[in-house]
């Protein structure tokens, strides 16, 4: 099973910087990116909020000063100091984007990263967020599948076209169109409409902070509502993010319950933290490398 790295906990190195960070802001993401593919991660994942209610309430993950990045300038710095790890957004708001933006953004991230990006989208669930961005919380499903259709068009169409509700676009093109036909789409969401949307339009589903109870009820309810869509669960990649702590033991039982990639994050009180130093980061990211794992278990 592969091993993947969320690093929404990199960016509390950049709060209330240094001038030697203002100089430097993009340090961050080039240290772990580049220590992580030394390691043997086979991927990075940046997630995104565009902004956060203040004060913070439920269920808003961060605190509304927590500087979190792009994740797609992110994702970009690191393509830049890597050659070989997967790049992930882990994951993207979708109906709070420009789909005809976005479309562009991710084809030219997966060109310049020469086919590594895989686009990991959720539908959202912040009210203050989406109110923010002037996208209604209601229907927000539905919205998305319709953006991922016209970007679907505008990445493989010869003859890009789209008619929709949200969106409308014929006679245009939009190049380059991304190296990986298809460019590999993960959605996330705990949901039965989320899960039936991963099946439905999608190579993959994605769980966050799940323990092993709770990916074996996932799991199943993946394959109950596999079968009335037909949809092959062997070509289908199950993603999590592990709410535990991992040892071999709970690694190989991940990999027994049918997943296929597990992406580490720190735990949320860890992103809170004041000024986190990165050498903390990076000794998360070194204490839960595939490799020293793997040692272990032998």
């Amino acid at each position: 099973m592969s091993r993947g790295l969320a690093l929404a906990a990199i960016q509390r190195s950049l709060r209330r910087p240094s001038r030697a960070t203002l100089r430097r802001p993009a340090s961050s993401p080039r240290r772990i990116g580049a220590l992580a593919e030394s390691l043997g991660y086979d991927s990075l994942w940046m997630g995104e909020h565009v902004v956060a209610p203040r004060p913070r309430v439920a269920p808003s993950p961060i605190e509304p000063d927590y500087p979190i990045l792009d994740p797609l300038i992110a994702l970009a710095i690191m393509a830049a100091v890597t050659t070989d790890i997967r790049l992930a957004t882990g994951i993207v708001n979708l109906p709070q984007r420009n789909p005809v933006v976005l479309a562009k953004q991710l084809a030219s991230l997966d060109a310049l990263s020469e086919g590594r990006l895989t686009f990991g989208l959720g539908v959202g669930y912040v009210h203050q967020e989406m109110r923010a961005v002037g996208v209604p919380i209601e229907g927000r499903g539905a919205r998305a599948d319709e953006y991922l259709a016209a970007m679907r068009s505008l990445w493989s169409d010869e003859a890009p076209c789209f008619h929709g509700e949200h969106v409308d676009f014929e006679a245009v093109d939009a190049h380059p169109r991304p190296v990986q036909r298809p460019l590999p789409v993960i959605v996330s969401g705990h949901s039965r409409a989320a899960l039936r949307r991963a099946l439905r339009a999608a190579e993959g589903w994605y769980g966050f902070l799940l323990d092993r109870a709770g990916v074996a009820t996932h799991v199943e309810a993946l394959r109950r509502e596999a079968d009335p869509l037909e949809r092959d669960l062997d070509d289908f990649s199950i993603v999590v993010t592990p709410s535990e702590r991992l040892d071999p033991d709970v690694v190989s039982d991940y990999e027994r319950l049918g997943v296929d990639r597990l992406v580490v994050c720190p735990g949320r009180s860890f992103w809170r933290r004041p000024d986190l130093p990165l050498d903390e980061v990076e000794a998360f990211v070194r204490a839960n490398a595939p490799g020293r794992l793997t040692a272990v278990a032998a």
